[in-house]
C-alpha cells in the first residue's frame, strides 16, 4: 500500500490524499487550496496523477478545503463514484454549486484586470457545469455500516463532530494476502459542543492520517463562549445598537443561532430581532433541520421540552431571502442581531452591514472565528481605527467583540485524548492539515504519550506500508 499526501500536507488546506493498493487507487477528500490567488490557482488546477486513474474518493466532510476541487477533479477525467455521509452529501449540493459561482466570478474578476493590462485572460478552476457533472457521482453511506472502497478495501464511517455529516473514515485493506487497518481522521471535533454529538472513539486501527489544526493549544469551553455571548448581547442592548456577526455559513451560523435561542428561551437575554442574511446559510439550515438525527441530547432535549421541535427557528428569528429583503434590515432600527456571510468579512452580505454601521458607536462587531491575515475580519480584530470596504475607507467607530469559544475543529488535549485511545495495535501516525508549529507540538505530545512513530509528511510525499 503507497500514500501520496497531494494536499493538507504541512499547510492547513486541501486535504487530499491518494491510496494505492492492489494496482487500484482511491482518494481521501479532493480539497481546495485556500490562499492568495495566484499561488493557490495554479496548486488547484494541477494534479501530479491522472484523475481518470482514480477508482473512488471517499469525502470526509463538505468543507470547500476537502470537497471544493472535486469539480475539477472530474473536469480532468475522473467518473467514478464520491462515498461520504447523507447529510454531507446534501450539504455538498450547496457548498460545490457556491463554489463553483466563486470560481466563475473570481475569473471574470481577474479578467477584467488583464483585459486592461493586455494580459491574456484565465478560465475558472471549474464552472457550474463541472460542478453539476461531479454532484452525480455522489452517492453516501450511513455511519457504521460497511461498504466497498475498490476491491481489497471496505469502509466504514463514524462520527467526527466537526460539522453535520463530518465522518472519521476506517477502512479495512487486504493486500498480498495481509490485513491492514487505516484511519482517516477528517478534521476532528470537539466535545461537548452544541447541536453534534462528540467524536467517535475508535479502535484497533494499524495507521492513522490525523489532523493537527490546533496541536499547539487548548480551547475555551462552549460553555464559556455561551456566557461571552450573553454579555456581548446584554451590552449591546444596552447601547440599542446592532449586533453585526461575519458567519460561516455551515456550522457556525447554526450554533449561533441555536445559542440565541436557547438564551431568549431561558430568559437571559431580552427578546430582540435576529436575522439570518446569507443564503448559503439558509440552505444549510434546512439540511441541518433534516437530520435531527444527528444531533446531540442537549439539542434534542431542548426541542423536546421548549414546545418548539424546530430548533432553528424561534418568533424573532427571520431568514432573510432577497436582496431587497437585505437591503431593507438598514432601514431597521436596534437592537438587533445580524448573522451574514463571510465568516472572515471578505465577500458577500456582511460587507454591506459593515460599511452601513460600522461608523455607529452603537454598533457592535462580533468575531466569532478565526480571521486570517490581510482580511477584514483580522484588521477589525486588530482593533485598525479605519478599514477599507468596497475601496473607501470607514473609521471603525463600532465595538469590536471577539469570542474564541465556537472553533470546530478539537484542541491538543482532544486530539491527543482521541490518537492514545488507540495506542497498543497503532504502528504509526501521520500528521496532516497543521502548520508547522502545531503539527509538531502534537507530535511531541503524542510521543509523550507513548506513541511513539509520529510522521509529518511533505507535500506530495509518499510512503509505502
Amino acid at each position: 500500500m503507497e500514500i501520496t499526501f497531494h494536499g493538507a500536507a504541512q499547510t492547513v488546506t486541501g486535504s487530499q490524499h491518494l491510496v494505492q493498493v492492489n494496482g487500484r487507487k482511491f482518494l481521501l477528500d479532493c480539497g481546495l487550496f485556500q490562499g492568495a490567488r495566484q499561488e493557490t490557482y495554479y496548486r488547484n488546477q494541477h494534479f501530479l496523477y491522472e484523475a481518470r486513474s482514480v477508482d473512488t474518493l471517499v469525502l470526509s466532510h463538505a468543507h470547500t478545503d476537502h470537497a471544493g476541487n472535486i469539480p475539477n477533479l472530474v473536469k480532468n477525467g475522473f467518473s467514478g463514484p464520491i462515498v461520504t455521509t447523507p447529510a454531507s452529501r446534501e450539504l455538498s449540493n450547496y457548498m460545490i454549486r457556491d463554489s463553483a459561482r466563486i470560481q466563475e466570478s473570481d475569473a471574470e474578476f481577474v479578467n477584467k484586470r488583464k483585459l486592461r493590462h493586455n494580459g491574456p485572460p484565465i478560465e475558472p478552476l471549474y464552472n457550474t457545469r463541472d460542478a453539476e457533472a461531479a454532484l452525480k457521482l455522489f452517492s453516501s453511506e450511513p455511519y457504521n455500516r460497511l461498504f466497498e472502497v475498490i476491491p481489497g478495501v471496505t469502509a466504514q464511517f463514524y462520527e467526527a463532530g466537526h460539522i453535520l455529516g463530518s465522518a472519521i473514515t476506517v477502512l479495512d485493506i487486504e493486500e498480498r494476502g495481509q490485513r491492514v487497518r487505516l484511519a482517516f481522521s477528517g478534521d476532528l471535533g470537539r466535545k461537548g459542543m452544541p447541536i453534534l454529538r462528540d467524536p467517535t472513539f475508535i479502535a484497533d486501527v494499524d495507521y492513522l492520517i490525523m489532523e493537527s489544526t490546533y496541536g499547539d493549544r487548548l480551547h475555551k469551553s462552549p460553555d464559556e463562549a455561551h456566557t461571552r455571548l450573553r454579555q456581548v448581547m446584554l451590552s449591546a442592548v444596552e447601547r440599542g445598537g446592532k449586533v453585526i456577526i461575519p458567519s460561516f455559513a455551515v456550522g457556525r451560523a447554526q450554533e449561533l443561532i441555536y445559542s440565541l435561542h436557547l438564551l431568549m428561551d431561558h430568559g437571559d437575554i431580552p427578546h430582540l430581532p435576529v436575522y439570518l442574511d446569507s443564503p448559503l446559510a439558509v440552505n444549510i439550515s434546512t439540511v441541518f433541520r433534516a437530520h435531527r438525527e444527528l444531533f446531540d441530547t442537549g439539542a434534542l432535549s431542548f426541542a423536546r421540552t421548549s414546545g418548539n421541535a424546530d430548533i432553528f427557528n424561534f418568533p424573532e428569528l427571520t431568514y432573510v431571502g432577497s436582496v431587497d429583503e437585505s437591503k431593507a434590515i438598514n432601514d431597521k432600527k436596534g437592537p438587533m442581531v445580524i448573522i451574514s456571510a463571510s465568516g472572515m468579512a471578505e465577500t458577500g452580505r456582511v460587507l454591506h452591514h459593515l460599511r452601513n454601521n460600522i461608523g455607529n458607536p452603537r454598533t457592535t462587531v462580533l468575531i466569532v472565528s478565526w480571521q486570517a491575515p490581510n482580511t477584514l475580519g483580522r484588521r477589525l480584530v486588530e482593533k485598525e481605527r479605519t478599514v477599507r470596504i468596497f475601496g473607501e475607507e470607514h473609521a471603525v467607530k463600532a465595538s469590536v467583540e471577539v469570542i474564541n469559544g465556537y472553533s470546530a475543529h478539537a484542541d491538543q488535549a482532544g486530539l491527543s485524548e482521541w490518537a492514545l485511545a488507540l495506542k497498543g495495535r497503532l504502528k504509526k501516525v501521520f500528521l496532516v492539515h497543521g502548520e508547522p508549529d502545531p503539527a509538531n507540538a502534537l507530535a511531541a505530545k503524542l510521543r509523550e504519550g507513548g506513541l511513539s512513530d509520529v510522521y509529518y509528511p511533505k507535500l506530495h510525499e509518499s510512503v509505502t506500508l
